[in-house]
This record gives C-alpha cells, structure tokens and sequence, in this order.
C-alpha cells in the first residue's frame, strides 16, 4: 500500500515510485513537480538519454516534434535517436532507422481491431480483403526505438535498451519485408513519430511496389509530431484503408506530466486536427483512440473528461480503454480491476460516444 507524501493518504492504488496521489498532482503541482522531475530524470538517465530536451540556441533545431529540440553537436535530442554530428542531424533517417520488426497473425491484438478491416472486415471490398476477419492474412508490425514521451508505466520500456544499440535498417530494407499475405503496416514502439521520416518513405515504397493490393498504414502514436509529419502521416493512412490510434493518457496537463514526463497540449491539438479529416472517409474508422487505465491515477475523473472531448469532436470515434499491467517504474500498483474498467465504460458512453470497448480484459483483476 503507497501513501502520499503530500497528503498522506494511504490506498493500494498510490505509486511509492510517484510519491503522489491523483489529486494532489492535479491540485498542488507546483509543490510536488520538482521531486516528480526527479523520477523521471532517473529512469531516463540510466540509458543515458537526455533527461530534459536540449535547448541551445546555437544548436540545430529538430522540426520533427512537439519539443523542437535544439542539439548541439555531440548530443542527441530528447527521444535519444535524433542527433547531431560534425554539425549535421541525423538520426530518424529514411536509411538509418533503429528498429525491429516482425509478422503478427491477422486478426491480432490490435488497439482497433474492434473497428478495423483486419478484425471485422469493414470496408471490404475496397480496403478488405474479405467480409470478416483476415484469417490467413498477416500484419507487419513495426517496432521503432525511440519516444518522444517518458511514461512511467511504459509496457514496452526495454526499447530503451536499444535506443543506442549498433544496427540500422533502410526504408527500404523494410519496404520490402512486405510479402503476399501482409494486408496492413503497423508502425508503433517507443514512438513512430521520432522515426516519422524512415516510416513514411517505407511505406511510400511498399504501396508502389504492391499498386494493386490492399496494403494498409497504421499507426499507434501519442501524437505529438509537428502538423507537416502528422498530415503525411494522416495522409498515407488515409489513402490506403489505414487508422491513426492516438493513446490519451491522461486528459489533466498535470497528471500527464506526472505520469509521461510532458505536457498533452500537442497531443490533443493534433487530436482535434485529425478528427476533421474523419468525414473524408468514415468507414473504416479512421481516427481510433485508447486510454491505458493506471489504476488510482487514470480514474473516471480522467475518462470522463477525455471521452467529452472525443464525443464533442466525432462521437463516431472508437474508444478503447486498455487494461493496466504493472511495468517499468509503476511496479507497485496493481492491474486494472473489473469494476473499474466497467465504471470508466460507462462513463464514456454516457458521454456520447458510441463504441467503447475494454481491451486487454485478460489483465483485469478481482475488484478492490
């Protein structure tokens, strides 16, 4: 059981790790920010990534994100993979992606695969290979090595392990990894968005060398490019039959940075541009998002917020609230209980949206 150190509140749900509570993050976070910073500045620092993104005035900027680093020569920028050389940026190239890849069975555990053509078939003929699920067929899943965002919980943290490993694949060593029986790109990590360069040049050089097939473009992204990256981005997916799958952490700015280290500000402006595209094709879906329910820290408060935003936007939008497992720094908490997830289900159909699922149901605990 964690307690907090600002109000000394006791509760299963409270990470030793975190130190804080959901409502002193939200309601004293100028007291608390500093010994928070500090948390992340060592679970970053291990790996010897920037603990803050680079800020020199004299250094070369990076367009790619929402934290538009300045790196001087000798250093990398705050995803660990951009960075500069004999005063040259590099990193995130077309011809140097740092990544790995495989092939995952279709239909797959998928963010929107309650939605998407893979799992249900929809948009069959033009974006589906067959009326239901793509038995047969195959996704190839895209793993990139590096992230804008500093998540606490991250599920997939030993990609930081990798970040600086020797080994680098072209765009078109890639590209060709696409075989017959690939009917979708997933592009995820780490983050795409650092890597947004080296994935939209394979994908651009799988769909000319396979004109005649379907062969979609996804991508589970925070979503926190510059607008440039994230229309070409928006585009290829939407052209080829594609989803956009934003992860909404958290809807306050303050347990945002809490638990990932940043703000959301980017996020949720991106957010909003793309669910304007949605009219261009509604079906299949094109714009899916997911919320990850940390327990004591994602709590309905934070559901209700982020499901008015999406419902005020699209209430078409899917929404898929994901079950939590205990990772990386949040050891200490429990998974996501039964009630809990079926409470913030409710909670987001009340507020308009119209199709709202629990994924990873297999995680969800007894009640507590």
């Amino acid at each position: 059981m964690g307690t907090c150190r600002h109000c000394e509140k006791s509760a299963q749900t409270i990470s030793d790790v975190i130190g804080f509570c959901a409502d002193c993050i939200r309601h004293h976070f100028s007291e608390i920010a500093p010994e928070i910073a500090k948390v992340h500045a060592k679970s970053r620092s291990r790996y010897g990534i920037p603990t803050k993104p680079p800020r020199n005035d004299s250094g070369r900027p990076c367009p790619l994100c929402h934290h538009q680093c300045q790196i001087s020569d000798g250093q990398t920028g705050f995803c660990g993979v951009r960075h500069v050389r004999h005063g040259k940026l590099g990193g995130g190239r077309p011809h140097e992606g740092k990544l790995s890849y495989y092939y995952d069975s279709l239909p797959t555990n998928c963010v929107a695969d309650f939605v998407c053509p893979a799992g249900t078939g929809c948009g069959y003929p033009r974006y589906a290979n067959v009326k239901g699920p793509e038995y047969g067929y195959k996704n190839l899943a895209v793993f990139y090595h590096a992230c804008s965002f500093n998540c606490l919980y991250c599920q997939n943290y030993h990609f930081k392990e990798a970040t600086f490993a020797p080994g680098k694949l072209h765009a078109k060593a890639l590209a060709s990894a696409v075989d017959d029986t690939t009917s979708c790109i997933c592009y995820f990590g780490g983050d795409p968005g650092s890597q947004i360069l080296h994935a939209l040049k394979a994908s651009r050089l799988a769909m000319k060398r396979n004109p005649d097939r379907i062969l979609r473009i996804c991508w589970e992204t925070n979503g926190a490019l510059q607008e440039r990256y994230l229309n070409m981005m928006a585009g290829v997916s939407l052209r080829s039959g594609g989803c956009v799958k934003f992860d909404l952490k958290a809807w306050d700015n303050r347990l945002h940075t809490a638990l990932c280290g940043v703000s959301n500000e980017k996020t949720l402006e991106n957010f909003k541009q793309l669910s304007e595209w949605i009219p261009g094709r509604p079906d299949p879906p094109f714009l899916i998002a997911s919320t990850l329910l940390v327990p004591g820290y994602i709590d309905k408060q934070e559901v209700h917020a982020i499901a008015q935003y999406i419902s005020s936007l699209n209430p078409e939008i899917p929404y898929s609230l994901l079950a939590f497992y205990p990772s990386f720094y949040l050891r200490d908490l429990p998974t996501t209980s039964r009630k809990h997830a079926l409470r913030c289900q409710e909670t987001a159909k009340n507020a308009g949206i119209r199709r709202v699922r629990i994924g990873n149901i297999h995680l969800l605990s007894e009640d507590y």
